[in-house]
């Protein structure tokens, strides 16, 4: 609980001490890992500094130096250990320390199981997708670098991208590359760049080592600082072989400085080499549709239509004058051939009209309500009738009216006759 305290009733020093290691020994016994500094052994008692790998934090050890014996000669500067310890006050001093009761030191296999359980959650997070990785700019207006001051790999990309394009311009940022500095030192040195608008492409690049010297270039935090980063990132981490968690979720992935150089900087030579190749394909397909139309305008000049056009009016005149000729012969006979016919026709009217029946000496007998008469019984004596000739009509009065004979050949039904 809370102490009450004010300045008029202040606590003394030893209470608020004795409190503070009251808190720390509710702590119990903890597993604790990071990395050996100062080792020193005096006596029967080993004093060393435990630092954080990605923080810059330490905290004292104490031991016998026995625990530290059995651990083995791994245990030296520089290991990466895991201690079993008890947190301890020292409340005469007001200094905490840890007191180890076990040393383990990680081992090979260990940190490769802790790296591939790591590999699995940034995968599962999708930072290896490669569709987040964003494409390199052709060339890049400025470049920062991220390297060991004086280092072989910063010579490496900077000479070489200098060979393959001379105007290029770098930002370099010098930090540490391994020990319990280097991810702090890396990702401040991230974030400036990142922060920097004319920095277009960042470089991070590493010489060989062992796996323990890169285990920076695979802490969870610098990997995610990488996948945050707007500017696209380049790795170049020791040497083909070696295989960081870094590599994985750059933009693009070097196996050396010298091929971070080569990937993030075009070769000036290729370049104006494809720019000649370039230029003579260009003129090659210039010069060549000029021949094509050339020879197509030649082709239409020798054409008829245009190397005679007099004689292709005439043509069509000839053939216009023939489809006129065609045309009046077409027609003159339709005419002939509708004459023929309508004399045929006005023949077979003429021969079947009653007029020409009247002409050869019949006539019609019509009653004064102008019916025909067929037969000498339909009349009685006194009856008004209408003979119509060939040329006139006359009336005549029935004076008597007899049914006779039939002439020959006639059936009753037609005209009367004379």
């Amino acid at each position: 609980m809370a102490m009450e305290t004010s300045a008029e009733s202040p606590v003394p020093v030893r209470t608020v001490l004795q409190a503070v290691g009251g808190w720390i020994g509710k702590l119990g016994r903890i597993w604790v890992e990071g990395q050996i500094t100062d080792l020193n052994a005096r006596g029967g008692t080993c004093y060393l500094t435990l630092r954080d790998p990605v923080a810059n934090m330490s905290v004292r050890v104490v031991g016998p130096r026995a625990v530290f014996e059995a651990a083995g000669p791994a245990v030296t500067d520089g290991a990466r250990v895991v201690v079993h310890a008890k947190p301890d006050f020292w409340i005469n001093r007001g200094t905490f320390s840890l007191s180890a009761l076990e040393v383990r030191p990680v081992g090979v296999g260990e940190l490769l199981a802790r790296l591939e359980r790591l590999k699995q959650v940034l995968a599962s997070e999708g930072l290896f997708r490669p569709e987040r990785k964003r494409p390199l700019p052709f060339l890049p207006g400025k470049i920062g670098l991220i390297t060991g001051r004086d280092s072989d790999a910063e010579h490496d990309v900077l000479q070489n991208a200098r060979r393959r394009w001379p105007a290029v311009d770098f930002r370099v940022e010098n930090t540490a590359v391994q020990g319990s500095y280097a991810v702090g030192e890396v990702m401040d040195a991230l974030r400036r760049l990142d922060a920097d608008p004319d920095i277009e492409v960042i470089v991070i690049a590493r010489g060989g080592g062992s796996m323990e010297d890169l285990l920076p270039f695979s802490d969870e935090a610098l990997v995610r600082a990488v996948a945050a980063a707007r500017t696209p990132v380049v790795s170049a981490i020791g040497h083909e072989q070696d295989s960081p968690i870094l590599d994985l979720v750059a933009d693009v992935r070097a196996s050396t400085p010298t091929d971070a150089a080569k990937k993030t900087v075009p070769d000036v030579r290729e370049q104006l080499q494809l720019v000649r190749q370039l230029r003579d394909r260009g003129r090659r397909c210039l010069a060549g549709g000029i021949d094509r139309e050339t020879a197509w305008l030649q082709a239409v000049r020798s054409r008829p239509a245009l190397a005679d056009p007099i004689r292709e009016i005439e043509r069509q005149s000839e053939q216009v004058l023939a489809l006129r000729d065609r045309a009046r012969r077409c027609l003159s006979g339709a005419l002939d051939r509708a004459a023929d016919e309508l004399s045929h026709t006005r023949a077979r009217l003429l021969a079947l009209s009653p007029a020409s029946t009247l002409r050869r000496g019949y006539a019609i007998v019509q009653r004064e309500d102008e019916s025909v008469v067929r037969d000498a019984a339909g009349v009685g004596k006194g009856d008004r009738l209408l003979v119509r000739l060939a040329d006139g009509r006359l009336a005549v009065t029935v004076d008597d009216a007899a049914p006779g004979d039939t002439a020959p050949g006639d059936t009753g039904s037609g005209p009367s006759g004379p």
